[in-house]
């Protein structure tokens, strides 16, 4: 399969099957992290992959409205960076991110990127210091999303080329 066809497939899923994902397949989801480039090769993220039933409904509350399928998931991965490595860590991460969810629809995996940074959780703390408190990265490492995995229930169709917005594209400046 070629990238563009994979990245026409890669799709948010959010409804996970109660099977477990091989552990080779969470390793391969890892490994593409690993192999994300960054700004001058600094590599600030750190993977947190989370595989407990309890840690998983708990983090399902980290969010208004949008984490409750961590609970349904086999595992998460969340991403948390220290921003003292690099003032473009966000970016970075993002990165990583993407390849990971690449990654994980290629294997057959259903994934979903959680946004942490910058929102809140139902009891008004931010979803980082939500995710801390359960999880204890460091203070001075700040969060930036988390891909929840599981084996899909259902994949969304691909995307088609020919509805691409093509008028977002702009040759030699800005019309």
């Amino acid at each position: 399969m070629e990238l563009i066809e994979m990245m026409q497939n890669r799709r948010s899923v959010r409804k996970y099957t109660q099977e477990s994902i091989p552990e080779e397949k969470i390793r391969k989801v890892l490994e593409a992290g690993l192999l994300a480039p960054s700004g001058r090769g600094r590599k600030p993220w750190e993977f947190i992959l989370v595989r407990d039933r309890q840690t998983l409904l708990k983090m399902s509350e980290c969010r208004e409205g949008s984490a409750k399928m961590l609970a349904g998931a086999d595992c998460a991965v969340v991403v948390v960076a220290d921003p003292e490595k690099t003032d473009v860590w966000t970016e970075d991460c993002s990165i990583a991110m993407a390849y990971m969810h690449l990654m994980a629809d290629s294997l057959g995996l259903g994934s979903c990127w959680i946004q942490g940074r910058l929102r809140n959780a139902p009891d008004g703390r931010t979803t980082e210091e939500y995710l801390r408190d359960i999880l204890g990265f460091p203070q001075t490492y700040r969060l930036e999303a988390i891909l929840s995995l599981g084996m899909p229930d259902d994949h969304p169709a691909a995307r088609s080329l020919e509805e691409l917005p093509e008028e977002k594209i702009h040759a030699g400046h800005y019309e």
